[in-house]
């Protein structure tokens, strides 16, 4: 662990030292940590604007692949490789202030252990009898009641440090060489920030209670408001394509804009005072970060938000499209059902003639069965006049096409003497009424086959003599 923390230490060490401010150190070494690790918070942007990019050809896919998971799941990994897209790259970045918060925790708690290099028991025993730990702890409520021995638990080591002055430093050095440490790594750590607020304390709600207690008080409400802050900005510059616009609406983020303030404050009452100003420095950089890197990807935000007119453009064209076929098959439905209304109409009669055809009979024809229509239209008569050929001792099924014939003379002739008697009918009305009937086509009947033609009445001509030429008015004169 000490490995891994001598870096951060160092460097800490080396800005208190130099400035001989622990305030202004922390500050500086957020500074520092935001300016290490701006190349990865710049491609972390750059990774999210590539995935907003893909959300659409993403969404084609959950269309397509919606149903099935481990094919949508091989399909956007297909993706992700095509386009050389990292899906976690924009989401990694957001997570390294939350780690170096963690790294620079177990700092502040023990600063003599980390910064001084002294964590043997009987040296922090001695220099705790030199600055009397015991009744300064009981008095400013460190600790409930004094012990002979010093205990190195919660912010001990942190309210220890902070009683280490330029006025006792050699005292405590004697004490702890003489206790087998390095004295001389001891030095004193100035705590005061801004001549208001001592780092090493821990906010209190009861800000009155303590002194400078309202400076304090305020380190946690300023933590607070700057993490709103900066979620505010992060959402606007991130705000490329309508669904990141839409990111205020989305319940998750709301609830990050709760949850945010809230973490920031529940640190900020629990923890010593010198956290809070590193991550209130924190948020304040990483504004200023988010502003650097909308200026340098302003060309890729502007590529981005042109893809996102183009996708919205095309989506827009797909629906006007989808819509258009709808209602294009829904005129064709309308068409048909207009169409086929006729045809119900005739099935519906076809099917009241067909009821009248036996049982039997359409058992046995298939009459409404396609499939058996080449049987209906059967023509017995095809080969032989006499019809097909029964079995040897059983009854033809047909008769002979003669009587056939015989019964379709009989018919016709059945046919013409109704003619005959509605044109005797015709007559006698015209000489009861006086008036002339149209003439009728079908009045004058047919001849049989064979029979001469009837004769027509020939039309009166003048003879070519004298007096019979003279008309009835003529001859009235």
């Amino acid at each position: 662990m000490d490995i891994i923390l001598s870096p951060f230490v160092w460097l800490l060490e080396w800005f208190n030292s130099w400035f001989n401010s622990y305030g202004l150190a922390l500050i500086l070494f957020a500074v520092v940590v935001k300016v290490v690790l701006f190349p990865l918070s710049l491609k972390g942007k750059r990774s999210m604007i590539q995935m907003n990019m893909l959300s659409g050809q993403m969404q084609k896919l959950q269309k397509q692949y919606g149903n099935n998971r481990e094919r949508y799941n091989l399909e956007v990994q297909k993706l992700y490789e095509k386009e050389k897209v990292n899906p976690m790259g924009g989401c990694l970045w957001s997570f390294i202030p939350l780690i170096i918060l963690m790294v620079l925790y177990p700092i502040i708690r023990e600063p003599i252990h980390y910064m001084m290099g002294i964590n043997d028991a009987n040296a922090l025993n001695a220099i705790a009898q030199t600055v009397n730990w015991g009744s300064v702890a009981v008095d400013n409520g460190w600790i409930r009641e004094a012990a002979d021995t010093f205990a190195n638990t919660a912010y001990n080591q942190l309210y220890l440090s902070s009683l280490i002055t330029p006025d006792n430093l050699s005292a405590v050095q004697s004490a702890a060489t003489a206790a087998g440490a390095a004295g001389q790594n001891i030095f004193s750590i100035n705590f005061d920030f801004l001549g208001l607020i001592d780092l090493s304390q821990i906010p209190k709600l009861q800000f009155w209670t303590m002194e400078g207690g309202f400076g304090l008080f305020l380190l946690p409400v300023i933590s607070a408001g700057s993490s709103v802050v900066f979620s505010l900005i992060s959402m606007k510059t991130n705000a490329i394509n309508k669904q990141a616009q839409q990111a205020n609406n989305n319940a998750s983020m709301r609830t990050m804009m709760i949850v945010s303030p809230l973490i920031s404050l529940w640190i900020g009452f629990t923890m010593p005072a010198a956290l809070c100003v590193y991550w209130i420095a924190n948020n304040l950089l990483s504004m200023l970060q988010e502003f650097i890197c909308g200026r340098l990807l302003k060309k890729d935000y502007e590529k981005a938000a042109a893809a996102q007119a183009e996708r919205e453009r095309l989506e827009k064209e797909e629906e006007k499209e989808e819509r258009r076929r709808k209602a294009e098959e829904r005129a064709r439905r309308i068409e048909e059902a207009k169409l086929n209304k006729g045809k119900k109409k005739k099935a519906e009669k076809k099917d009241e003639d067909d009821d009248k055809i036996p049982g039997s009979v359409k058992e046995n024809s298939r009459v409404g069965m396609r499939q058996y229509a080449r049987g209906r239209a059967y023509d017995p008569y095809r080969y032989s006049e006499d019809g097909p050929t029964p079995y040897p001792g059983e009854e033809p099924i047909f008769p002979p096409r003669a009587d056939s014939r015989e019964l379709k003379r009989e018919a016709h002739e059945v046919e013409e003497e109704l003619r005959e008697l509605r044109t005797d009918e015709a007559i006698e009305e015209t000489i009861l009424t006086g008036e002339i009937p149209a003439p009728e086509t079908d009045s004058q009947p047919d001849a049989q086959p064979g029979e001469a033609p009837a004769p027509q009445a020939e039309e009166s001509t003048p003879a070519e003599g004298g007096d019979d030429t003279k008309t009835d008015g003529e001859s009235g004169k």
